[in-house]
């Protein structure tokens, strides 16, 4: 029985530090998948893009396909690209298309088929200097009220 304690502590002290080491490699703070409902237009120097409820940007991620979130299989993504998630029906602000959003199984919101997240290294609302980073294997982009991709 003991030996089982031992085991679980180690693992779990793996896991914290995997993502404190993830988040120092991007200089980022450890983050949790950001929880919102509603999805809203906001006017950039990009052009009108999607924000979640705080005003930050939402992005899409290149390696997703099939309205899959490839980001959470790839150590460290998640800590620096939150999904944004919804524990009910995701909400449409003014401009945004109601019939474009839905949620995955996982309760991810989406876009025209877009799993969407926020970045953790976003330092306020309507901040789009991350938009076309490359990162984790794929590019991140913000989306538009007719899901097209914004570079």
């Amino acid at each position: 029985m003991n030996r089982t304690y031992v085991f679980l502590a180690v693992v779990l002290a793996s896991a914290a530090s995997a993502a404190t080491v993830a988040s120092a490699q991007w200089n980022l703070p450890a983050v949790r998948s950001s929880a919102a409902r509603t999805v809203q237009l906001r006017h950039t120097s990009l052009g009108s893009i999607l924000v979640n409820s705080s005003g930050r940007t939402l992005y899409e991620f290149t390696r997703d396909h099939g309205n899959r979130n490839s980001c959470v299989a790839i150590s460290g993504c998640s800590s620096a690209w939150p999904s944004l998630r919804a524990s009910g029906r995701p909400t449409a602000g003014s401009g945004v298309k109601a019939s474009l959003l839905s949620t995955t199984s996982g309760h991810q919101i989406t876009y025209a088929g877009h799993p969407l997240y926020t970045y953790s290294g976003d330092s306020g609302p309507g901040q789009t200097s991350y938009v076309g980073v490359k990162a984790f294997g794929g590019t991140w982009y913000a989306i538009n009220a007719s899901g097209g991709t914004v570079k």
